[in-house]
């Protein structure tokens, strides 16, 4: 056992297990990210989506030692910043969120499509949310709000 050191949300930690561990794992259970959820453990549906140094991951699929000095940030850490203000008041405004199983990977997911482009189209939305499994919302809403946190962000990503 090593020690791993990285950066999560902001804060430098270290942990001490099996670079082998799946981030996922990790991130629950040594540092209760429990905004990090566990849907398929194959990194099909979302759930447990983070950004390491900013680029949208399944952190399923991700062993913990891949993350060794680099940035990871989940919704606990994203939710301090402008932006997820932005995107948590337009999923509220437009109802896009019922059971919230779904939506930190869904927020995180339309940070990382703003960041690389800040006004885009509804197909593009889309696309960047579609390796986010919704099982009840459904897409539109979420979609929709997306859209208008583009509108009502302008300048923010």
């Amino acid at each position: 056992m090593d020690q791993i050191d990285f950066v999560l949300n902001g804060n430098e930690v270290a942990y001490e297990g099996s670079a082998a561990d799946r981030l996922l794992d990790v991130l629950r259970d040594a540092y209760d990210m429990k905004s990090v959820k566990c849907g398929c453990k194959e990194g099909e549906c979302g759930a447990c989506a983070v950004l390491l140094d900013g680029v949208l991951v399944n952190s399923c699929c991700v062993a913990v030692g891949a993350v060794s000095g680099r940035e990871v940030t989940t919704l606990e850490g994203f939710r301090e910043t402008t932006q997820f203000k932005v995107l948590s008041d337009a999923f509220a405004s437009l109802s896009a969120v019922q059971c919230g199983f779904c939506i930190p990977g869904m927020v995180l997911a339309a940070q990382a499509l703003l960041r690389k482009n800040p006004h885009p189209t509804e197909e593009e939305v889309r696309i960047g949310l579609s390796g986010n499994i919704c099982r009840c919302t459904g897409y539109n809403a979420i979609v929709n709000a997306v859209l208008n946190a583009s509108k009502e962000g302008d300048g923010l990503w």
